[in-house]
């Protein structure tokens, strides 16, 4: 995990899952590292009312499953739009 003023390096991301529980957080990361490597996560206390704060760090420049094909297609449909123009409402 980085410093909240320092940014991971090209490709990577920070995550940071809130969840009730531990085992909802640990399902979402879950899901996270099948679509990117990504390092071992570290979970925390989210608060003095409970609930867990996980962190892990993914590499986007390996991604696997799912987000290989998703980012390979959502590349392709997005080329010709300017970035201010978002996301089609459509999906796609």
């Amino acid at each position: 995990m980085h410093e909240d003023n320092e940014l991971p390096s090209g490709g990577h991301a920070d995550v940071r899952i809130v969840a009730a529980t531990p085992e909802v957080a640990r399902r979402v990361a879950e899901v996270v590292r099948r679509c990117f490597a990504s390092t071992e996560q570290r979970s925390y206390p989210a608060g003095p009312e409970g609930g867990t704060l996980l962190h892990l760090s993914v590499d986007t420049t390996q991604p696997a499953g799912p987000a290989g094909s998703w980012l390979e297609s959502s590349e392709s449909a997005s080329e010709g739009r300017r970035p201010e123009e978002g996301p089609r409402r459509d999906g796609s």
